[in-house]
């Protein structure tokens, strides 16, 4: 059976691994997956991936945590295969009054809410950060 939303299953995996205290977790590699593990990384929300070499590539995720309590405190998908949501420049929503982050899939690839605002850019809203 074939999975019908590959993000959502990775941020479900994330939120699960965290609920749980783990401080890794193994999801299937795709392209996408890996510039979005990657944004993730850079903005200081997972504290580091490696993508491991076979007939089944995985992407082990090493989760962060501070003081104990995990570092993404909410990691939500915007934009679903039965909905996708799209907004230009100006439309781009602020993640908890600015403390969170928006990704947005743009023609120049993955970037954060305040990326895309900069560059002059808009898109598929993937997901949302906190």
């Amino acid at each position: 059976m074939s999975m019908q939303d590959p993000i959502a299953d990775l941020f479900s995996r994330i939120n699960n691994a965290q609920a749980r205290g783990k401080t890794s977790v193994a999801v299937p590699s795709s392209n996408k997956k890996i510039s979005l593990v990657s944004l993730l990384k850079d903005k200081g929300y997972l504290d580091s991936f490696n993508v491991s070499d076979g007939p089944k590539p995985e992407i082990e995720i090493k989760l962060k945590y501070f003081e104990g309590a995990p570092v993404i405190k909410e990691l939500k998908r915007i934009s679903k295969p039965g909905l996708r949501q799209y907004s230009n420049k100006k439309e781009i929503p602020e993640i908890n009054g600015g403390l969170g982050i928006a990704v947005v899939s743009t023609n120049k690839g993955l970037m954060t809410d305040q990326e895309a605002k900069e560059a002059g850019l808009g898109g598929e809203l993937i997901c949302s950060v906190f």
